[in-house]
Parts: structure tokens; sequence; C-alpha cells
């Protein structure tokens, strides 16, 4: 399996600055560059991770099953994560995914018909301090009312249909 040469460099930096005999540290990274570009840590991925690293099938697996941002499917081109740890529940976390389940239509772990969003609550994304705070794919947006997610939302979906994307 092969991936895009951007991915491929990263791959090979990785694996340049594992420690000598040691590759497995490079797995997490790994999958997660892989999951960026394919969307989703399906079995071909697995197996190819396997294959670069030299692990078996159930050490790859009891990784993707551990970690809650490894994904078996892909998300939406806008993946909102929306923390309701004890910080953002405090000033609204908690009404603020409920929120975003309504106006999505989607709940945890759900992805909209269109495939432009996917919803998650996660428990903590280090913001503490600007809560409430959502993650959406790698862009932080702290102190988050109802109506600033619907501004929000807004403005992804005009991106997201002005760009030709899902």
């Amino acid at each position: 399996m092969r991936f895009s040469e951007q991915t491929e460099a990263r791959l090979e930096r990785l694996m340049a600055g594992c420690p000598p005999g040691n590759k497995r540290s490079a797995l997490v990274p790994m999958l997660l560059f892989i999951q960026d570009e394919v969307g989703a840590i399906t079995p071909e991925v697995v197996q190819e991770v396997c294959s670069r690293l030299e692990l078996t099938p159930l050490e790859v697996e009891e990784v993707v099953s551990y970690y809650s941002m490894l994904r078996r499917k892909p998300a939406g081109r806008y993946h909102l994560q929306i923390c309701t740890n004890i910080s953002c529940m405090l000033v609204g976390g908690a009404e603020l995914f409920e929120h975003a389940c309504r106006k999505l239509g989607i709940g945890h772990q759900g992805v909209t018909e269109d495939g432009l969003f996917s919803l998650e609550e996660v428990e903590c994304i280090g913001a503490c301090c600007w809560a409430p705070a959502l993650i959406v794919n790698y862009d932080y947006h702290h102190h988050v009312t109802p109506e600033a997610f619907d501004r929000l939302i807004e403005q992804l979906r005009q991106h997201g249909s002005s760009s030709g994307e899902k």
C-alpha cells in the first residue's frame, strides 16, 4: 500500500527518528498520519503498518482499539470534537454537545448524510481555561456558545460547498 508523497515523506522521517530496535515507537503517529490521508484505520492499513513496523496484527489492533482518536470508519470532512469534561461541563459543554446533536441531526460518532460533519463527545482537549471548547479537525474554538456554534457550522457549510468538497 502506497500513500501520497507527502505522507510517505512523513512516514520516512518518523521511522528515521525511531530509537534503534524500537520501531514500535512510531505506531501511534504512523496510524494518525495514515488516518489523515485514508480517512480510517482499515484492515489494509493495519496490514501495511504491520509490515512497516514488523508488528503482528494483534499488536496494532490493540492500539487502534485503545485510542479513541483512531477511527475504523471515516469521519466527516469537518470532524467536531466537543469537550464535556468537568471544566467544559461546568460552563455549558454538555448543553453545547446536545445542541450540536440537534443542529446536525446526529449523535456521538455520527456522520451527517452529506458527509460534511461528524461529531464526537470527548473527555478533555486541554482547553480548560477557555471552556466550553471544541476542535474542528485540528483547529480549536474557545468559549463556544450555541449561537457561536451555529455561526461556525454555517461558515463551514459555506466553505465546504464553495470549495467543491462534500
